[in-house]
């Protein structure tokens, strides 16, 4: 038997999640699909394809049906594997953006999700900042960071994603006022609504806006096409607002009506 290189694998791993993302994104707008109509979109075949759904449905962003596959129920979030390679160059552009908007020498929260992963990702060679973190995947980046003091909150590590969450970690996040607060949300709305999905990583998201002097949202515009069950808080709530494009003119505007900075990394 003939072993792949290590180089392969990983670059055949890297197609199937570039792949992945688009499944999930063509269902969330179409609703279902046919696997046969899903091959011939991404010009792969029909047992590539089932591959494919097999290993979304594992994670829990998509339900498999007879012939086809469904987007699975709204009040469910994306697995964390297929969330960090969504729009993951816009991601990078964003990152670099909000990284640049912090100086040094300041104190700043940085929460949960891939984007403000990426964001601490440029900040890694920056001097004389405190970081306020409920993201082990954060800690881990900045780690090794020389001139980065890192500060955990505690409480409950939620697996899946690393993130730490619960009374705990909001009763932690209280004792602090910091500089900064780099935030991300699982989805927007037109109305300017910051939405999220589990209760407890939505009271810890309060505590870090309520305790920040200025609040950076980080999201790049597939956020505008998902939806989520909880309000953590709006634009009213968000000095600026880094982003690829914003695709929608009512949130344009709710951003220009609230004084919100926004700036976009990819605006045509």
């Amino acid at each position: 038997m003939v072993q792949r290189p290590k180089s392969d694998e990983n670059a055949s791993r890297d197609l199937a999640a570039v792949r992945q993302v688009r499944l999930v994104e063509h269902l969330g707008g179409a609703g279902h699909a046919k696997v046969e109509d899903l091959a011939q979109l991404l010009g792969v075949t029909p047992q590539t394809i089932r591959g494919d759904l097999r290993q979304l449905d594992e994670q829990g962003a998509v339900s498999r049906v007879r012939g086809g596959a469904m987007l699975r129920s709204r009040l469910d979030n994306i697995g964390y594997h297929s969330r960090q390679a969504m729009a993951a160059d816009a991601k990078g552009r964003i990152g670099k953006a909000a990284a640049d908007l912090v100086p040094d020498g300041v104190s700043l929260f940085i929460n949960i999700g891939t984007t403000v992963e990426a964001v601490a990702t440029f900040l890694a060679q920056r001097q004389r900042l405190m970081v306020v973190t409920n993201n082990l995947n954060v800690a881990e980046i900045l780690a090794d960071a020389r001139g980065i003091e890192v500060i955990v909150a505690g409480g409950r590590l939620r697996a899946e994603d690393r993130a730490v969450v619960g009374p705990l970690t909001v009763d932690f996040l209280g004792a602090f006022k910091v500089d900064y607060a780099v935030i991300g949300a699982s989805a927007l709305d037109a109305d300017g609504n910051l939405l999220d999905f589990d209760i407890d990583e939505i009271k810890v998201s309060q505590s870090i806006v309520a305790h920040a002097r200025h609040v950076v949202l980080v999201a790049d515009s597939s956020k505008l096409s998902r939806h989520a069950p909880v309000r953590f808080a709006t634009m009213n709530d968000v000095d600026t607002f880094v982003t690829d494009r914003i695709t929608d003119p009512r949130l344009a505007q709710i951003c220009a009506e609230m004084g919100v900075r926004v700036i976009a990394t990819d605006p045509a």
